[in-house]
């Protein structure tokens, strides 16, 4: 990723803010319900697998989701696509709140991800589009815009969830109506593309070799991810504030790593590198994670922010320029593949420690992110040759839409 110029990242337009600081709302959605997760449990009486599906049921349909949202923002424009995402939030976030059992819960949350969906693979092509500064300056933004809402979804949902757990989905829903006002007030509709893209383009993109590698690679790396911010919460079983506090922190790293340090690390040691090596680092933290105290167990849930930053934002590069399918669309093809170990990890985790025991699921994720390394290092010459290949024809476009981090 290549600097902006000096100032052009804070003078930006009105319309970018507003999408911008929507953004961050949306990703604050992700980790909200990290710290409130056992108060869930508790108030609706649910065991932990119970409450688990609240993440499987948001990522299992924003990974269907990705084969819709580029085939409807290209035919209804970015703006209506940002609202139509903006309104369905609102709408289940609030009813989130209203659940009577875990199973109203989890559907509510599906309604959600569909929302999110279309928000949030839809922001970045916008920012972009309405950016001062050049695309650099606009994917910048976004980095940060998620990074922002990833460390501070946790402080919200422990802030208000310390009172009850309802009150962290009112509190989102409401943030997600200003940032709709917000977005009707101050964004112009934007340029639809030239070529619509068809439902299935995605999947046809995933015939390339290299797009199928980065994507198989980046689904055994979801899958360490999200047991890390879906299972932890139960292994630390800290009250809203004390969880809400350590997510915030291991979001805090995750943003510093994804926007300032993963550029530098690829600059000194190239992308394939930082990639392997950060995965290998990540598989070795969960395991200490598992089998360490409380305390090493805290500090290597933080720890794991580092790696993740890392990770998230090679991913993405790798996705957009390994192939030479448009960026929306291979975009869209990687998440639909990555965002169903999203979905799987959530679920697996606590089933995997009620057959045997506390250690063996952060044993198993720490296996996939090994998995994940392993197929980087076995494709390591098509990835580069390829990435190198398209470099030049990414590099004339101006849009990209994605979902990626």
């Amino acid at each position: 990723m290549s600097e902006a110029e000096p100032g052009s990242l804070l003078r930006q337009p009105k319309a970018v803010w507003a999408t911008a600081g929507a953004s961050v709302v949306a990703f604050m959605g992700i980790g909200l319900v990290d710290p409130i997760l056992p108060s869930i449990a508790k108030g609706l009486d649910a065991t932990p697998s119970q409450v688990s599906l609240l993440f499987t049921s948001y990522f299992l349909i924003t990974a269907v989701a990705m084969l819709v949202t580029g085939y409807v923002s290209s035919r209804i424009g970015g703006k209506k696509t940002l609202l139509v995402g903006l309104a369905l939030v609102v709408v289940f976030a609030a009813l989130s709140g209203t659940s009577g059992s875990v199973g109203e819960l989890v559907g509510f949350r599906a309604g959600w991800g569909l929302g999110n969906a279309l928000f949030v693979s839809t922001a970045l092509a916008v920012i972009v589009g309405a950016a001062a500064g050049g695309s650099a300056a606009a994917i910048l933004l976004y980095e940060s815009a998620l990074g922002l809402g990833m460390a501070c979804g946790p402080l919200l949902g422990a802030a208000l969830g310390n009172a009850s757990w309802r009150y962290p989905f009112f509190g989102t829903a409401a943030l997600m109506a200003i940032g709709f006002l917000c977005i009707s007030a101050f964004l112009k509709e934007q340029p639809r593309p030239a070529k619509k893209t068809g439902l299935f383009d995605p999947i046809r993109a995933l015939g390339h070799g290299g797009l199928a590698s980065v994507a198989a690679s980046a689904f055994f790396y979801n899958y360490a991810f999200f047991t890390v911010l879906a299972f932890t919460p139960f292994v630390l079983n800290m009250t809203p504030y004390k969880s809400g506090a350590v997510f915030f922190c291991w979001g805090l790293l995750l943003a510093v790593f994804s926007v300032l340090v993963a550029p530098r690390l690829q600059k000194r040691f190239g992308t394939l590198k930082v990639l392997g090596g950060s995965l290998v680092l990540l598989a070795a933290d969960l395991v200490v994670l598992g089998y360490g105290s409380h305390t090493t167990a805290i500090v290597a849930t933080i720890v794991s922010g580092a790696f993740i930053g890392l990770n998230n934002t090679v991913y993405t590069e790798l996705a957009l320029g390994v192939s030479d399918a448009p960026r929306p669309v291979a975009s869209a093809g990687y998440n639909f593949v990555r965002w169903f170990a999203a979905a799987a990890a959530p679920f697996l985790a606590p089933h995997i420690e009620e057959w045997t025991d506390i250690h063996i699921p952060f044993v198993v994720a720490a296996a996939a992110a090994v998995v994940g390394a392993g197929v980087v290092w076995a494709r390591r010459s098509a990835l580069v040759h390829e990435e190198e290949e398209f470099a030049e024809t990414h590099a004339a476009e101006d849009g990209v839409s994605v979902f990626a981090n």
